[in-house]
């Protein structure tokens, strides 16, 4: 089922005897990056390169010995997309095996040197070759390649490999990180694009593991929603992103969501997020129809006149603009107490879900921290929607928490389907293709525990294998829970620190405001009323709908 049990290694694809294997050198388990060596017949592709350090994957090979075809690490290289976990060691590579082809969508060529903004743009070679979309290309002699836009950033695109071999044709799927549904500047995955391929083997991103969002409109709402409520109350917004992707999408929700046009206030972009608007601006022919209509009426980024101003950060200004509420756009590099200085607004920082972005404690102590869910990543019915509608023999989960893996490889709609596997890096997937399936066994993730009544007092008891998990930590972090039914199921849900602290302190509702503080549905800072347009969604204390019901009414 899984594949995690040899240590790293660097394998010699070349020697084993499948027609189809895959050897992950990263596959995105924390923050390492996605870097996979796929073999078709006599053909080594390789997928990705988010490697830090490409010492495992070039071996001995150095730049001087690269002058022989027969040493390189692949015959190419093909590029999902321009993110820093799937393209950063791309220059690295480029220069130890200058010989090494290097293929992505035009998009992706153009926004990869924002990875390595340290170094002087100008001076990095134009390494990586341009393909078309949805148009097959002879790379190698049997060997086809086809992109196709995956949604997630522009320029991200699932590749299609066309093996054919004398007995057989064989093909394979990478999607990279791919989004069925449409954001502000990207389309999503088209699923009428891919349908009717006759898949054999596909290799998938898993970031939520099985995972259910809300509809993405329904999360922009709520973002913007808070954000309204911050700057109400006289707060300074500060929204730490990545400088590729998120930024600009929060930056595109701010301009033109009701609750921000038109009115006074300054939107200011710093650091390399502000470098990816500009590099965005150059690539607007790329962009869907409608924000190439929005860039035809007003600038898409950078606008004085219109309100919300949306204006470039200088370095000099970090200490002095949160006097009056504003909204900062800025990465996760730059030092975030530049911006919080004595004299300024009360502060939000608002961090999106699922990243590794951290905040000095002497911040901690004196802003409000909340984090936002946006997803830039197909949820978990978005996943299996996916592999259902491609149908492949094997399908290889990459990129996703080891523990968010396992539940996908745990379901068992696609254990009586497919052949799964969640490889370790190092560990040479065999992808045999033949006429009949074999049930691989299930992993065991049902555990039976033990519960006890004495009076008021109810005691469940769970194996160790619970607790074992990772995800135990962030469960029983407080050591409380919140329970609710969910039909003939209860449901348990631990408490974390932050949402205690959020309902404690300066947090106080007044008793006879109707908000969501003095509502009964309100539970851990969720909704938990079906009549709400909130339901299930995670709220703040002074936040309102019309479904409320007063506490104890």
């Amino acid at each position: 089922m899984s594949d995690r049990n040899s240590p790293p290694s660097r394998v010699d694809v070349s020697e084993a005897i499948s027609d189809l294997q895959c050897l992950p050198y990263a596959v995105q388990h924390e923050n390492e990056g996605v870097c996979l060596l796929v073999r078709m017949g006599p053909h080594r592709i390789i997928l990705d390169c988010g490697l830090d350090n490409i010492a495992t994957l070039i071996g001995g090979v150095t730049k001087q010995a690269n002058q022989r075809s027969s040493i390189l690490p692949a015959d190419l290289v093909l590029v999902s997309h321009a993110h820093p976990d799937h393209a950063r060691g791309l220059l690295e590579l480029h220069q130890a095996c200058p010989l090494l082809p290097i293929y992505a969508s035009e998009v992706t060529s153009k926004l990869l040197p924002l990875n390595w903004l340290n170094s002087n743009i100008e001076t990095i070679p134009q390494f990586c070759q341009a393909l078309p979309l949805r148009s097959p290309v002879e790379v190698r002699e049997g060997l086809v390649v086809e992109l196709f836009p995956s949604g997630h950033l522009p320029g991200a695109v699932a590749i299609l490999l066309t093996y054919t071999a004398p007995q057989r044709t064989y093909k394979l799927l990478y999607t990279g990180d791919f989004f069925l549904s449409n954001s502000r500047l990207v389309e999503g995955l088209k699923l009428d694009e891919l349908r009717g391929i006759e898949l054999d083997v596909l290799i998938i991103e898993g970031s939520y593991g099985t995972s259910r969002h809300p509809h993405r409109r329904h999360q922009e709402n709520q973002l913007a929603e808070r954000i309204n409520r911050a700057i109400a109350d006289r707060c300074s917004v500060i929204l730490p992103t990545p400088a590729l992707g998120l930024g600009q999408e929060l930056l595109m929700l701010l301009r033109s969501h009701h609750h921000f046009t038109g009115r006074d206030l300054d939107i200011w972009v710093d650091g390399t997020v502000a470098v990816g608007c500009d590099t965005y601006l150059e690539l607007l022919p790329h962009f869907p129809p409608s924000v190439q209509n929005f860039a035809r009426h007003q600038p898409l980024f950078w606008d004085e006149r219109v309100r919300p101003r949306v204006r470039r950060l200088q370095p000099e200004q970090r200490g002095i603009v949160g006097k009056s509420p504003c909204i900062i756009l800025t990465d996760a590099i730059i030092d975030i107490n530049e911006y919080c200085q004595p004299e300024t607004e009360p502060w939000l920082i608002l961090l999106p879900e699922k990243t590794n972005i951290t905040i000095p404690d002497k911040i901690a102590q004196q802003a409000t921290i909340e984090t936002y869910l946006l997803a830039q990543h197909s949820d978990g019915p978005g996943t299996t929607q996916l592999i259902h509608n491609l149908r492949p023999q094997h399908v290889v989960f990459v990129h996703g928490s080891p523990v968010y893996l396992a539940d996908l490889t745990s379901l068992e709609e696609l254990q009586n389907r497919y052949h799964l596997h969640s490889p370790n890096a190092g560990n040479l997937v065999e992808l045999p293709i033949g006429e009949t399936f074999i049930q691989p066994s299930a992993p065991e993730t049902n555990y039976e525990g033990e519960l006890t009544e004495l009076g008021t007092v109810i005691t469940i008891t769970l194996p160790d294998a619970i607790t074992a998990d990772p995800r135990w930590r962030d469960f029983a972090d407080t050591g409380l829970i919140e329970a609710r039914w969910q039909g003939e199921e209860i449901v348990l849900r631990g408490l974390s620190q932050r949402e205690l602290l959020n309902q404690s302190g300066d947090r106080y509702v007044s008793s006879d405001v109707d908000c969501c503080g003095t509502c009964r549905h309100q539970r851990g800072q969720r909704c938990w009323n079906p009549a709400s347009p909130l339901y299930n969604f995670k709220v703040t204390l002074d936040g309102y709908c019309p479904a409320f019901e007063r506490l104890n009414s």
